[in-house]
């Protein structure tokens, strides 16, 4: 069975055959009533709803979906035509550029994109992201394409949005996703700028990028990063100790991760290099699982060398590996798809904190089953913004043109350089030139993004926290209220031209 939703992060391209097998691994944890991926969001909505401060009209304005553009285009495929199908959609516009990921997948349909783009636009709101919520998609299996065939697939597809005037730096800013990368990301901003050469802006139109095309350090592992900033916070606070009986720190915290692609690899080096114990890796075929501990770079390279876990000679390996999302852990972090915890397993899931890195692992019927069994469950639309936060850095430097750091590391690394030779003074004893350049060293590009994106993280789940205790609700419908009542304000302000609601 499949449970990982991306291929390896040393790939661009996600295999197909594990997205069919995770859509029957789906089968096996939901039963057939639960809702589809769309009407839980939806589900979500209607609960937060009722804790917020919106009006009716507004509510329903925020719920509905602004704009979806479909379009198809023949793309030559060995002598054959081959007709090919994609979708945008932007779920809210209420704050400009759209923001959201593009991704390929023969499983893409237009009722996927359109509740990935609703997540969107809560999710930028959540972490005070000044982005509406977008999303893209294009039904092939990458495999089944030769990169030459790939690319002219994507400059098509930009094409189509670029006629439809459904990109743009101020407009709607695409961004990887399931089965793209920054590949593809290069091929949409240079079709991009040959259609639109006098926009100055124009790198601004795509986010992930590689760092040669105007791409921003940090963006790789971001999301990964944002999953670990998330569960930390929640971990220290007080309630949620007391809750799930834990000390209440990421040393020593026993974690088991469902996915092994870009989110669930850099999620699990940052839990490991804070002293976790990442126990558990369940990938599509196989679960690799050590009770004292996974070494995640061996295990990294060992699946890169032989395509699977299987062999793997530090740890259990499990054919089953569904299994291993029940076993007993304080943290399980899905970064896998949508509905992997649903009325089937919720009941045997052991975990104390369950964290979704993906987008809508938990069906809302899971949801309160885990709730009620005395866990704690941090939602999506808050702990995996950390892609989104940071293409918003990106987004601001490719409008700003300037590197971050550029302007005053030089000048930062001088200020203190005098401060501390007045401290050397004072104190008689001059440092060692290994503790002057620690003291003294200014910020590179990349420690300027994580510093940004932790201190969002820990703003947003702080917000998050305070308006679950003061209504008596769950994280999940705090994250979301709060997300309704930045959007509803941000309505009100801004007014309307052609109602009066």
């Amino acid at each position: 069975m499949s449970l990982s939703i991306t291929a390896s992060y040393f790939k661009a391209a996600v295999s197909q055959r594990r997205i069919g097998v995770m859509r029957s691994a789906t089968n096996v944890a939901t039963e057939e009533h639960e809702p589809k991926f769309l009407k839980a969001v939806e589900q979500y909505f209607d609960r937060a709803a009722k804790y917020s401060d919106a009006s009716e009209e507004t509510l329903k304005h925020i719920k509905s979906t602004d704009s979806v553009l479909s379009v198809t285009f023949p793309v030559e495929k060995n002598g054959k035509v081959v007709m090919i199908r994609g979708y945008r959609s932007q779920h809210s516009r209420h704050r400009l550029p759209c923001k959201g990921g593009i991704r390929f997948s023969s499983a893409v349909d237009l009722q996927e994109v359109e509740a990935l783009s609703a997540l969107m636009t809560y999710k930028c709101a959540v972490v005070d992201v000044p982005f509406g919520g977008g999303k893209g998609g294009i039904m092939i299996n990458p495999q089944e394409w030769t990169e030459a065939e790939l690319e002219r697939i994507t400059r098509r597809f930009t094409l189509e949005l670029c006629q439809k005037n459904f990109i743009g730096p101020g407009v709607d800013v695409p961004a990887p996703d399931v089965g793209t990368g920054a590949r593809e990301m290069g091929w949409i901003a240079d079709t991009y700028r040959n259609f639109n050469p006098q926009d100055v802006n124009g790198a601004a139109c795509v986010t992930g990028k590689a760092l040669s095309l105007g791409g921003v350090r940090g963006r790789t592992e971001a999301t990964g990063l944002g999953v670990y900033y998330g569960v930390r916070e929640f971990l220290a606070f007080p309630e949620v100790q007391e809750r799930i009986k834990h000390h209440g720190k990421v040393e020593d915290t026993s974690v088991i991760i469902q996915g092994f692609g870009n989110v669930g690899y850099w999620a699990s080096k940052f839990f490991e290099s804070n002293g976790a114990k990442i126990i558990g890796i369940v990938e599509h075929d196989y679960a690799a699982y050590n009770l004292s501990g996974l070494n995640i770079e061996q295990l990294s390279l060992w699946r890169k060398e032989h395509g699977s876990f299987k062999g793997y000679p530090d740890a259990q390996i499990l054919d089953n590996p569904m299994a291993l999302l029940e076993a007993e852990c304080d943290v399980l972090i899905p970064a896998a798809l949508e509905r992997q915890i649903g009325l089937r397993n919720a009941h045997r899931i052991k975990a104390k904190l369950v964290g979704e890195a993906a987008n809508g692992p938990v069906t809302p019927g899971a949801d309160q089953v885990l709730l009620k069994s005395g866990k704690v469950v941090v939602p999506d639309l808050l702990l995996n913004a950390g892609g989104v936060c940071v293409s918003y850095f990106e987004w601001a430097k490719n409008l700003s043109h300037l590197r971050f750091g550029r302007m005053n590391k030089r000048w930062d690394e001088r200020s203190k350089g005098q401060l501390l030779a007045l401290v050397e003074g004072n104190a008689g004893r001059p440092l060692s030139e290994v503790e002057r350049r620690q003291l003294i060293h200014g910020a590179e590009e990349h420690e300027l993004v994580y510093s940004g994106l932790e201190d969002t993280m820990i703003v947003a789940c702080n917000e998050t926290r305070q308006t679950a205790i003061a209504k008596g609700i769950d994280y999940r419908t705090a994250a979301l209220a709060n997300s309704i009542n930045k959007i509803a304000a941000s309505l009100a302000g801004s007014g309307s031209i052609f109602t009066n609601a």
